[in-house]
């Protein structure tokens, strides 16, 4: 099983590595849409514990 989680990290690597140099335009548009979703995630956290002490 180590074995198979170690085949498919180094697959998803490749992967990564095949996208960022084939199409970076594309992968740089991943990667913003990605922080723009941590951004909107920790803002509804902060919303929602503000309400919570009000």
């Amino acid at each position: 099983m180590a074995q198979a989680k170690k085949i498919a990290l180094y697959m998803l690597i490749v992967f990564v590595l095949y996208t960022i140099i084939k199409t970076p335009a594309r992968a740089a548009d991943l990667v913003q849409i990605g922080f723009e979703g941590i951004s909107d995630a920790a803002k509804s956290v902060g919303e929602f514990m503000g309400e919570l002490i009000k």
